[in-house]
Order: structure tokens, then C-alpha cells, then sequence
């Protein structure tokens, strides 16, 4: 067990004096690193030494290789310009600086290196295009020129075939929709109608109630005259009683009474509840009379049995 011990000690001390040296390592600078590897107190396997590049500016190589590839052909051969940018007219317009005169040209700006762009070949157009009038060097194509097509017929053909299609298909949904919108107006009219006729028919049925009535003594209405029945024949008020009830209002006067209140008309009022002179103490409250308190007359008595027999008897 003592020797156990004394072993786990030592692999303990190993392991902290292990952490030390990796803490000191790491504490160790790049530079302190690079004059240890070079004073060969690093031990080689991890660190490798850097060999330095060797710049060689060979202008005889150059030269020679620039003259392998040059071409003394003509200029309407080559084409080739070098130009500096066109004139910003419209940062000269409205006022701003022009970036190349301040030298502030950033490449990183995609909008100002697109324009620098542009501008040095609006400059090489400009250039060109007077050298090539006087080569007598047509720039523009004739109205009569028939090039050669990058695409073949048949494709051309298909292309044609799908636009017609597509055409035809864009015309097929026009008239779809046309069609819905007639259908709309189509319903929208029927429903007008029926609700014209729904009213003629509610004014004809209003017109004959009036004459039945007695409001009115004109069947224009029958004619279909509905707006002369609507203005002449339905009389005001005033009219109606200045000339008075018509003969079924009369006929249903004397058969039914002139009307008036129906509820309430046998209730007691204090007029006749004052009013005494009806009253009868022979019969009220059911006094008096030769048959007592209570009792009712007894008419058409039948007799016995022994009084009909003497009644038969006798009769014989």
C-alpha cells in the first residue's frame, strides 16, 4: 500500500509540473518562439522552417514573350483602345465633385465601379466611331440585311407554335370573361324585370282593393293604364267624405251595426251603476214568489203512477 501511494505521488507531480511547462508554453509569444527555432533550442519535427520567395523581375523574358505575341496588323484589324472615362456631364450638371478629378475611386462601390465602367466605353465609342468614318467603315446595319439565325427553323417554329398557343389560350379566357360579365347583366336585367312586374302586379291588386272598396269608380287599371290609376283614381280623404260611404259600407251598417267600441261595452259606468230604476225587489236575489227562498216554478208536472191508472180507468 506504501508503495501504491508513493507512485499515485509521483504521477500527480508529473501531471502538475506537465500543466506548468504547457502554461509556460502557451504563455511563450510568436516572436519568442521564432528566435528559440532559431537558435535551434526547439527540437525540429513540428516547426517547420519558411523558405522565402524569390522575386525575379525578368524584363529580357517579358520583352521577348511581348514580342512573340504582338501582331503588326492594322489598327481596323485589331480595334484596340486604350481611353481614359468620359466626362461626368451630370455630377458637372448638378454640381457634385467628379470622383477621378478628387481621386476618391472606390472599388469596392459597386454603383461608382459600374459607372467608371460605362464612362471609359462611352469614351472608346466616341473614339472609334470617327476613325472608323474615316476608314469609310459602315457602323450601322442596312435596312435590307438578312443575318443568319443562331437558332435553327425548327426551334424558331416551336416558338411560334407555343406563342399561338398562348395567344389562343389568352383570347379563350377573354371571351370566358365576357361571356361571365353577359351572364351578370343577363341576370341582373331578369332580376329588374321580375321586380318591375312584382310591382305592377302589388299596384293592380292595391287599384282593385281600392275599387272594391269603394275609393275609386274607374277601372283603368284593367287596361293596364297603372299610372293613370295611380294619379287619377285613388281619391284624398276630404273627397271620399264629402260623398260619402258606398253602398257595401251601408249594406254592412245595417247588418252589422255601425261599429264603434266592441270591448268594454258591457262594463258598469257610474251612470248605471246611479241608475236604479229597473231594479225589482219581487226577484232579486231570488226572494219572494209562493215557491220560497231558492225555489223554482215547477212547470208540466207528471203525475204518479196510481193517478194515471185512475186517469185510464176513468177514461174507459
Amino acid at each position: 500500500l506504501a508503495f501504491v501511494d508513493c507512485k499515485m505521488e509521483d504521477v500527480e507531480d508529473d501531471l502538475q509540473l506537465g500543466f506548468e511547462s504547457e502554461e509556460e508554453d502557451a504563455d511563450l509569444s510568436d516572436g519568442e518562439l521564432q528566435e528559440a527555432f532559431s537558435k535551434g533550442e526547439l527540437k525540429p519535427g513540428l516547426n517547420i522552417p519558411l523558405q522565402e520567395k524569390k522575386i525575379v523581375n525578368n524584363m529580357e523574358g517579358l520583352k521577348q514573350c511581348l514580342s512573340e505575341l504582338r501582331k503588326k496588323l492594322p489598327w481596323l484589324e485589331r480595334l484596340d483602345l486604350t481611353s481614359l472615362p468620359a466626362p461626368d456631364i451630370v455630377a458637372k450638371a448638378e454640381g457634385r465633385p467628379v470622383a477621378e478629378e478628387s481621386g476618391e475611386i472606390n472599388a469596392e462601390d459597386d454603383f461608382q465601379r459600374e459607372m467608371f465602367f460605362y464612362r471609359q466605353a462611352q469614351a472608346s465609342v466616341l473614339e472609334a466611331l470617327p476613325r472608323l468614318h474615316k476608314l469609310k467603315i459602315a457602323t450601322k446595319r442596312p435596312e435590307d440585311y438578312f443575318a443568319e439565325m443562331a437558332k435553327s427553323d425548327q426551334q424558331m417554329q416551336k416558338i411560334r407554335t407555343k406563342l399561338l398557343a398562348k395567344q389562343t389560350a389568352m383570347e379563350r379566357s377573354e371571351k370566358a370573361k365576357k361571356l361571365r360579365e353577359q351572364r351578370k347583366y343577363g341576370k341582373k336585367v331578369q332580376t329588374e324585370v321580375l321586380q318591375k312586374r312584382q310591382k305592377a302586379k302589388k299596384a293592380m291588386m292595391t287599384a282593385v282593393k281600392k275599387y272594391q272598396k269603394g275609393m275609386t269608380d274607374k277601372l283603368d287599371f284593367l287596361d293596364g293604364d297603372q299610372e293613370k290609376g295611380k294619379k287619377g283614381d285613388s281619391l284624398s280623404k276630404p273627397v271620399m267624405n264629402q260623398r260619402g260611404p258606398s253602398a257595401k259600407r251601408k249594406y254592412k251598417d245595417q247588418k252589422f251595426g255601425f261599429g264603434g267600441k266592441k270591448r268594454g261595452s258591457k262594463w258598469n259606468t257610474k251612470e248605471s251603476y246611479d241608475d236604479v230604476s229597473g231594479f225589482k225587489a219581487k226577484f232579486a236575489h231570488g226572494k219572494g214568489g209562493k215557491f220560497g227562498k231558492g225555489r223554482k216554478q215547477k212547470s208540466n208536472k207528471r203525475p204518479g203512477k196510481e193517478v194515471r191508472k185512475k186517469m185510464k180507468n176513468r177514461s174507459r
